[in-house]
């Protein structure tokens, strides 16, 4: 079944343009004394969308990171303050809730395994019909970045959402299927002509886990290792493009430029292999080996991994 406009001009499917008053606007503002504000800056702006009664909202966690304030703006305008309630490191989630109930119907959550290659979906931001935009599935794909964060099985989406962060991934039924969190030069995958899209967090990879979020804002599980190094690979190398400072890469005297080879004797084979094996020594503040090089000269460093949780507070803390 198709919407229609007053004019009788079809537009979206009606589940589609049903849900799209779900989607909102997020803006947060950081203290500039807090770590991530020298990264991700201490004014920032995207989505979330309304997913129960009482103004619950998911939004990707980076926008609502050590915020102090957020604020919630409506498809009508109207802005309501709102609070953090959880944020999960691992899957890369936020959840917020609005200082007063918002009065909009929430977006079920749908099952983001049905999604296979060349599968259709739609994405939107705050703003209705005008800030949706018909997608396809280019790829269901394993996700590694730089800041020690990995999926198994992200959600990569052409043609590119300009204003993807926090959008909302979109089923042909009105479901939501996945979380907005960045734009990729190479969304039809490695091998393939740089072609840019999106890539979305699957929505099956929150459903563990809301329950204990929403709850407890965190998960009790113990914390991953952490160790503050952003590993790009570059030639076949795994190399240190940046440091968190203050972290425990930073500690140990490790420096942009470094080219790491082995974990406790393991050699490393890419991004996604080396934090596999990094988070399977055990939680975090586990000691790890780590055999680097620097100035064609190899030396081993020993590093007591941090909780990343920790870590994001004010830096004077």
């Amino acid at each position: 079944m198709i919407a229609r406009t007053p004019g009788g001009g079809s537009n979206l499917p009606l589940p589609v343009s049903e849900v799209l008053s779900s989607v909102v606007g997020v803006k947060t503002t950081i203290p500039e004394t807090r770590r991530s504000a020298q990264t991700l800056g201490t004014e920032r702006e995207g989505h979330g969308i309304v997913v129960d009664e009482d103004g619950l909202i998911l939004t990707i966690g980076y926008l609502i990171m050590e915020a102090d304030t957020v604020t919630i703006t409506d498809i009508d305008g109207n802005e309501l303050p709102a609070r953090i309630v959880g944020y999960d490191y691992e899957s890369g989630f936020g959840l917020v809730r609005t200082e007063e109930p918002i009065r909009l119907k929430p977006m079920r959550f749908g099952d983001s395994d049905s999604l296979t290659l060349r599968a259709e979906a739609y994405v939107a931001g705050l703003g209705g019909e005008k800030a949706a935009l018909k997608v396809k599935v280019a790829g269901r794909r394993e996700f590694a970045g730089y800041w020690e964060y990995l999926l198994d099985s992200a959600i990569f989406t052409v043609p590119a959402y300009p204003l993807w962060g926090g959008s909302a991934l979109i089923s042909l039924q009105g479901e939501l299927l996945g979380v907005g969190s960045l734009l990729v030069q190479e969304a039809l995958g490695p091998g393939s002509p740089a072609f840019p899209g999106n890539m979305y967090v699957p929505i099956n990879r929150l459903k563990p886990i809301f329950d204990e979020l929403v709850a407890h804002g965190r998960l009790s599980t113990p914390p991953r290792p952490w160790l503050g190094i952003y590993t790009v690979e570059h030639m076949g190398q795994l190399v240190v493009g940046g440091i968190s400072e203050g972290g425990p890469a930073d500690k140990a005297g490790l420096q942009r430029g470094d080219i790491l080879h082995a974990l406790n004797g393991e050699v490393l084979d890419d991004v996604a292999d080396f934090y596999r094996k990094l988070w399977a020594i055990g939680p975090a503040g586990s000691v790890v080996k780590l055999k680097m090089e620097r100035d064609s000269d190899t030396f081993d460093v020993t590093v007591r991994t941090g909780d990343r949780g920790g870590y994001h507070k004010y830096v004077d803390d």
